[in-house]
């Protein structure tokens, strides 16, 4: 994705390419094979759903043929994560792979030893402490009940992304708001929620048992046997 003279412009397949990717159950069915995928155009050249999908459906809200739709429905599926994992931009992680993201982003800490440790700030444990007690929780929730806003602590969106690079939160779902007569009402907003909470505790610190440096290892290295041609800066500014 690019802006060329004022307008967003996407690097995308031609519609007749036999190897374009037709719909968000073949999206799945691609990162399930690869293992993650960023959602738009970076510098490795082809690791993106961006550019092995069609140009010509982007933001117009049509379920069948909008990546930007199918972004939606892969995080409510629940089969793959998604969420800011890719240099801070949005993307998407295996059930397999998920675990090596978490040892290598986490750097071997649970995020209650991260804090003991001091080495993450008060409003990431502002945020965390919400999910004790709830699995989810929609963005606007989230900011008010960890004491952000315009009284409040400040970098939401900037706080909330740090913790999804380090694999601590995820969008687990796209909803809209629900009025007083039970209708929904607004743009979809993001719901927030825990790998955790998504497929155990137990399944996400699976890698635990080998070092982080090795987890890291792993997934530069699956980048390319996908992508050989992607250099070493190239895979720092996408996965460091």
């Amino acid at each position: 994705m690019a802006i060329e003279n004022g307008e967003w412009i996407m690097r995308g397949m031609d519609w007749d390419d036999p190897s374009r990717i037709r719909s968000w159950e073949e999206l799945i069915d691609w990162i399930n094979e690869i293992g993650f995928l960023p959602l738009f155009k970076n510098e490795i050249h082809g690791f993106s759903a961006e550019e092995n999908t069609s140009d010509l459906y982007w933001w117009t809200g049509d379920e069948e043929q909008d990546p930007w739709e199918w972004r939606e429905l892969i995080a409510r599926s629940g089969q793959v994560a998604y969420g800011k994992f890719f240099g801070k931009k949005a993307g998407f992680i295996s059930k397999e792979w998920f675990p090596h993201f978490a040892n290598y982003r986490r750097d071997g800490y649970d995020f209650d030893s991260r804090w003991d440790e001091e080495l993450t700030s008060m409003r990431c444990k502002c945020v965390m402490d919400q999910f004790e007690n709830k699995d989810e929780l929609f963005s606007f929730e989230l900011k008010r009940l960890a004491g952000f806003g315009k009284e409040g602590a400040k970098n939401f969106e900037g706080t909330v992304t740090d913790l999804q690079m380090q694999s601590y939160l995820l969008i687990r779902d796209f909803r809209r708001r629900i009025n007083k007569k039970g209708l929904e009402y607004g743009w979809p907003i993001s719901v927030y929620s825990t790998p955790e909470a998504l497929w155990g505790y137990e399944h996400i610190s699976s890698a635990y048992t080998i070092a982080p440096a090795e987890s890291g290892e792993l997934i530069y290295q699956q980048v390319r046997k996908n992508f050989p041609e992607a250099e070493i800066l190239e895979l720092d500014a996408v996965l460091g």
